[in-house]
């Protein structure tokens, strides 16, 4: 007995003494020098050796090791394994161990045995197709040279895993193995990792069943998950597939408090949860939740208020004792409500930043509570410094004048947003990307503003393009300077490939169908001219030639119009009703030169003057100019020619080979208005309001059959009746096919291609929003809609509700190089008298243009 305690003592004595030295490396003897292990000394280190280092510096090594000659060392102790401890922490060693290879004396030679890690060489796969692996390629991020170890495949195969239970595959098998890569020669270091996978069946849910609900339906509970659903039909989920996605279902167990929370349900808990098979690729789940008593208000109590009293307080926070206990919806009326002013609003908008407010609950009843709202006013900071960056080509002085947050103003949170509204309405800002950073100053009382933005590029190659019928595809061709600088027009240095920066925009574009259609212009803008108010300044020239031909070969021109214009604008920017709304002067004169040319009506030779004065009011209030999710645009234009027939008492109508002034007047009014229909402002109603009527200053004159109305298409001017006349966009219908009826001689009404257009028209739009990416380089987001417009000849057959109806689906890509592009397809329910191929199933195609 005495001598199998002995023995088992001197073994565990051996392999203490081993592990203190580090003797870590597998399958490798080598003799060392006697050391007594039973008693601990110093050591002078006289010299220190690697081996096994191939293809690592050993220098290296040695510095990571912290083993120098000269060092003093204990026998057994920490050092030596806290040297074995750093080279595995490297992770490019997958053994280590520390020999003696000789004492003398108080001398010690130590020797650092390493076993080298593989390094990656390359990876395959194999289970999958070739697309799904250039997809993996991204997410695993896998370079060459890597140091391949176990945390190494370990994340590796956890990645892959994630991306496949994302997809809907939650049994995914991931099977990954290290083999030596042989084609840099058998002494190389390198090796390839081979990953094999299973991916398996898609699993989706067959059912949801939940416990507990007593208060609510439980359809109502299981539609507050917003990404788990069970197959079947759900009108609440219509797009949201079935597949179970893990991370997505715990997601959902928080919407599902969430909800209970905003109801009063302030207790409430999923008390369990289980996700479990059914059948090859179908799971069911089950939730047992614990509702609790519902809240309400009971007493609400403000501490540390003295700018504003508590009756104003109330006012402003909206919620009355005994209302519904909510907590998310009490932090949106204390902190930033969306739809209504809220409490730090109006603190800070009157310069109180270091206002704080605190919600507290002092007692909880049975089922009330009462809440204590303690605040800090604090005191009124003004605006010291304004620091801005990252506007890399737009001059500090187009920034500057946008900012509502001037040195020396007092602090204000609304004018903060106002100026970040302003900055992404310039378009040559990412509008996601624009940072508003306030560095208050305590010791002061003042506050440093940084603002970030991020250049993005605002110059276009416009490109429209249509289909006219029977005239073919007409095309536009331009280039958009939309941040021109005219001051720099002398510095050759700044011609990249014209000079930019001052937030001046330049216009150039040619419209053409061949010989039947060419259109010409030039347009110049400056947005603040004078430099010291926004009094937006627009020049314009424009020249259009429009023939028509006895055949589609162009053989022999029958008619001909040319149009030849000039404009001149200026708008400014208004106070009142609110600084939101502009109003925009414009004289314009147009020539009109008719030559046997169709289409307006009795008229169709002769030469027409029209000189017009336009006002136009108008107020844009939208967040983002790219994909709008709140706010709106509406506008009011006035235009009007002198009355030349009460001035001049004659009271002709215009004849055919005169030449003549025409006199009219048009008002038009438009209205487009955006709302978000979800929290995250991803899915979103936009709704547009559209119509116009035109009206003569002499009852014995007929209205001008210039200028009037025509409906139908993209809203492209595309065909050979489009000069002088208001092009308004209809999907489902062919493009400029919407015009007043005439009659047929027989009692009834026909369609009339070459008739005038219209003197009144409306239209109605609504259309659902979602973005598929918001990357500013590539917008993209798709719609479905809903429409309908008309116009009318005379007010007496004018009837709103009389409209051609359609639907369909669409979608936008917005490119700064090109601007936006958008398809739409739209079925347009209504047929024209006499010409049956309008309506029904259109493709609608434009480029750099928005439908209006």
């Amino acid at each position: 007995m005495k001598k199998i305690i002995f023995l088992s003592f001197l073994f565990l004595h051996t392999i203490t003494a081993f592990a203190q030295i580090g003797l870590g490396l597998r399958n490798r003897y080598r003799q060392q020098e006697s050391v007594d292990y039973t008693r601990p000394r110093d050591y002078t280190i006289a010299a220190v050796t690697v081996s096994g280092a191939e293809h690592l510096d050993r220098d290296a090594l040695l510095s990571m090791s912290g083993l120098r000659v000269g060092d003093k060392v204990r026998i057994p102790g920490d050092d030596i394994s806290n040297v074995i401890k750093k080279l595995y922490k490297s992770g490019i060693v997958s053994d280590v161990a520390v020999l003696i290879t000789k004492t003398e004396v108080d001398k010690v030679y130590l020797e650092i045995a390493v076993k080298e890690r593989a390094r990656l060489s390359r990876f395959v796969f194999e289970g999958i197709r070739k697309g799904q692996q250039e997809t993996l390629n991204d997410k695993i991020k896998l370079t060459k040279g890597r140091i391949i170890n176990d945390a190494l495949i370990k994340n590796t195969e956890n990645k892959i895993r994630k991306y496949y239970e994302e997809k809907g595959f939650r049994n995914s098998k991931i099977i990954i193995t290290q083999r030596k890569d042989t084609i840099y020669g058998s002494n190389s270091n390198y090796a390839y990792l081979l990953i094999k996978i299973d991916k398996g069946p898609k699993v989706r849910i067959q059912n949801i069943d939940v416990e507990g609900v007593n208060d609510f339906k439980a359809q109502k509970v299981i539609n507050k998950m917003k990404k788990t659903r069970a197959k079947g039909f759900n009108l609440a989920k219509i797009f949201t597939p079935s597949k179970f996605i893990k991370e997505e279902f715990e997601k959902d167990k928080k919407h599902i408090l969430e909800f209970y929370s905003k109801n009063g349900y302030r207790n409430a808990a999923i008390e369990a949860d289980s996700v479990y098979d059914i059948a090859e690729g179908l799971v069911g789940i089950k939730l047992k939740i614990h509702e609790g008593k519902k809240f309400y208000y009971r007493n609400i109590k403000w501490v540390g208020n003295f700018i504003y009293s508590d009756t104003v307080l109330n006012k402003v926070l909206g919620i009355q004792k005994g209302d519904v206990y909510n907590p998310e919806e009490l932090s949106k009326r204390l902190n930033f409500s969306p739809t209504q002013q809220d409490v730090t609003s109006l603190y800070m908008d009157d310069g109180y930043l270091f206002f704080n407010i605190e919600p507290v609950e002092v007692q909880v009843g049975e089922d009330s509570i009462d809440i204590e709202l303690r605040m800090y006013e604090g005191e009124q900071a003004n605006i010291n410094k304004i620091n801005l960056r990252g506007n890399t080509r737009t001059s500090d002085h187009v920034v500057i004048r946008e900012l509502r947050t001037l040195p020396g103003n007092k602090f204000s949170r609304a004018d903060l947003l106002r100026t970040q509204r302003e900055l992404s309405a310039l378009g040559y800002f990412d509008p996601e990307k624009i940072g508003m950073n306030p560095v208050p100053n305590i010791a002061d009382g003042t506050v440093d503003i940084n603002y970030n933005v991020e250049e993005r590029p605002s110059d276009q190659i416009e490109l429209s393009g249509g289909w006219g019928g029977a005239f073919g595809f007409v095309g536009t061709v331009g280039l958009v300077f939309n941040n021109f600088s005219a001051r720099k027009l002398t510095d050759l240095s700044s011609w990249k490939p014209l000079p930019q920066g001052d937030g001046q925009r330049l216009q150039l574009r040619l419209q053409a169908n061949g010989r039947r259609f060419q259109n010409y212009s030039l347009t110049f803008s400056e947005p603040w001219l004078g430099g010291k108010k926004r009094n937006a300044f627009t020049i314009g020239f424009n020249h259009s030639v429009n023939r028509t031909f006895a055949d589609f070969a162009m053989s022999r021109q029958l008619g001909s119009l040319q149009v030849s214009g000039v404009s001149v604008s200026l708008g400014r920017q208004l106070k009142v009703p609110d600084d939101w709304f502009v109003m925009t002067n414009a004289l314009s004169y147009q020539f009109y030169n008719l030559n046997n040319f169709f289409g307006f009506g009795a008229i169709n030779n002769g030469r027409f003057n029209n000189f017009t004065f336009n006002t136009t009011i108008s107020r844009n209030s939208i967040d983002n100019p790219t994909f709008p999710r709140e706010g709106s645009n509406v506008s009011l234009a006035v235009t009007v020619t002198p009355p030349y027939s009460l001035f001049t008492g004659r009271a002709e109508p215009l004849v055919n080979g005169s030449t003549q002034w025409i006199e009219y007047h048009r008002w038009m009014f438009d209205n487009s208005w955006f709302m978000k229909l979800t929290n995250n402002g991803k899915l979103v109603l936009h709704a547009r309001a559209h119509m116009g009527f035109m009206g003569r200053f002499n009852p014995n004159i007929d209205t001008s059959p210039f200028e009037r109305f025509v409906l139908g298409g993209s809203g492209l001017t595309i065909n050979n009746f489009l000069l002088g006349t208001e092009i308004i966009g209809l999907r489902g219908y062919q493009d400029n096919t919407i015009r007043p009826l005439e009659p047929d001689g027989n009692g009834g009404l026909r369609y009339n291609r070459n008739g005038a257009g219209g003197i009144v028209y409306n239209k109605f739009v609504l259309e659902m929003r979602y973005p598929i990416s918001l990357n500013p380089s590539a917008t993209i987001f798709v719609l479905g809609f809903a429409e309908g417009g008309n116009n009318w000849g005379n007010f007496k057959e004018f009837n709103p509700f009389d409209l051609k109806r359609s639907t369909g689906v669409g979608a936008r890509i917005f490119m700064p190089a090109f601007g936006l592009l958008g398809i739409d397809w739209a079925y347009g329910f209504d047929s024209i008298p006499g010409a049956p191929n309008i309506s029904g199933s259109q493709f609608h195609f434009t480029i750099g243009q928005l439908l209006r």
